[in-house]
């Protein structure tokens, strides 16, 4: 056992329980950085990413006033309302293999909420955290500039996890039927014992990438909620719907359409119906 298992965290986040906390040997040892107000730990981290950051860099903030999602959107980041946390990778993989990093990123993520909380947490594809029927987590992984080899020379994987909002408080928002915390869902968590189970999957995961795909698309799939539901995507500008009939061994989503044509969707936004 570490000498900080043995130590209750603190309430609030904090870099030097965090960087005690995680294994010695853990690519984030020494590297866990706390920043009280930040426009967004992804943008923020990669520019440290650009200037030579070493990978394992971990980047938390109480709080973000531009927090990003995916395809542009914003992120609400309230100030002690969620849990938000950006790291650093320079994996050496192809950019197909880097292409299903978020893929991993859901089963990491999935598994350290599950770990700390207890919450039954699932999947809805590609890269959404539910609970109870709601978003809990939402996930982003941006890539370096492809370089002239073709290669991406750093990733970084951004999180923002739901932890103390009321009904009340998505409510306001207009979320109400939308987003769920963890608290709202009676899994209240200690900021700093969630963000050390993040890291902790997080670190196994950047060990595993990309040889040991196989084991994390099982774990992906055994808790993913999406296949078998009616969905609705877009194509070529053009709204389709179908069934979802499974995960491809690219993390894509198998979609039969009401047509009789089946196809992979692999980005984009997918509603389940």
């Amino acid at each position: 056992m570490r000498p900080m298992d043995r130590v209750s965290p603190p309430p609030a986040l904090s870099a030097p329980w965090l960087n005690a906390a995680v294994p010695a040997d853990s690519l984030f040892a020494g590297k866990i950085v706390v920043e009280d107000r930040v426009d967004s730990t992804n943008t923020r981290l990669k520019a440290l990413a650009a200037a030579g950051a070493p990978a394992g860099t971990a980047l938390l903030a109480l709080e973000q006033t531009a927090g990003r999602g995916t395809h542009g959107r914003s992120f609400q980041s309230p100030r002690g309302e969620g849990l938000y946390l950006s790291v650093l990778l320079r994996p050496r993989a192809s950019v197909e293999d880097l292409l299903t990093l978020t893929g991993w990123t859901a089963a990491v993520v999935r598994e350290a909420v599950e770990r700390a909380s207890g919450a039954p947490a699932e999947i809805k594809w590609l890269n959404d955290i539910w609970l109870d029927g709601r978003k809990l987590v939402g996930i982003l992984t941006e890539l370096a500039p492809l370089d002239g080899n073709g290669e991406a020379a750093w990733a970084v994987i951004g999180m923002g996890v739901n932890l103390t909002q009321t009904a009340e408080i998505f409510r306001a928002q207009g979320l109400e039927d939308i987003a769920v915390s963890l608290a709202q869902a009676g899994y209240p968590v200690n900021p700093n014992l969630l963000a050390m189970c993040l890291l902790e999957r997080l670190d196994a995961l950047a060990a595993e990438f990309p040889a040991r795909r196989a084991e994390w698309l099982d774990r992906y799939r055994a808790r993913c909620l999406t296949p078998g539901r009616r969905v609705s995507f877009e194509r070529d500008g053009k709204l389709l719907t179908g069934t979802a009939k499974g995960v491809n061994d690219r993390f894509a989503l198998v979609v039969a359409e009401d047509g009789g044509e089946e196809r992979a969707v692999s980005s984009g936004t997918v509603t389940m119906l």
